[in-house]
């Protein structure tokens, strides 16, 4: 008798936090992220006031491996191109950097710290119009997941600016 009850209990709890637009209270974005080679963070930019497109994409892993893409090619953006008579089809270049892992880990900190994993943060209009740059991210932080295909710089001006941080960093790095 007793279980039934606090079972109905629980049911009408968690629907209404759902009913009020809650997360689970228990989820919480603004993680200690703990080094591991599992954590990896990918960025995608385009400049789209040039033409053709200039792209960059950034894959950072927790291992302190970091690979650079940069060109006018479909390719840095999307593996599976397939526009292969394009004139800018062979323009990407690909740079492989090593870097400490725990330099790599406190990006991943300073991320999550601006909301990376905040999906209620995110999704915020920003006050531009006509915005001609594009930044997304996924991302896999200490069991921690994001993928989404939207333009940050609308979506979280703020969280676009650490990415595009982040690309500055490793786009012309000092050797």
């Amino acid at each position: 008798m007793k279980s039934a009850i606090l079972a109905k209990f629980a049911v009408a709890l968690a629907l209404a936090a759902c009913a009020a637009g809650c997360g689970p209270f228990w989820v919480d974005p603004y993680i200690t992220v703990r080094q591991s080679h599992l954590n990896w963070v990918e960025i995608h930019y385009y400049n789209t006031s040039h033409n053709p497109i200039r792209r960059v994409a950034v894959l950072l892993t927790g291992s302190g491996h970091i690979e650079l893409k940069k060109g006018t090619s479909e390719l840095i953006s999307n593996d599976f191109a397939k526009n292969n008579s394009s004139s800018e089809w062979a323009n990407i270049k690909t740079q492989r950097i090593v870097s400490d892992p725990k330099h790599i880990n406190d990006i991943f900190q300073n991320l999550v710290n601006h909301g990376l994993l905040d999906r209620e943060k995110n999704f915020k209009a920003s006050k531009k119009k006509d915005i001609k740059r594009f930044i997304a991210v996924k991302a896999n932080v200490s069991n921690h997941t994001y993928s989404e295909t939207v333009n940050i710089f609308e979506a979280d001006p703020d969280l676009a600016e650490q990415l595009y941080d982040v690309i500055r960093e490793f786009d012309n790095p000092t050797l």
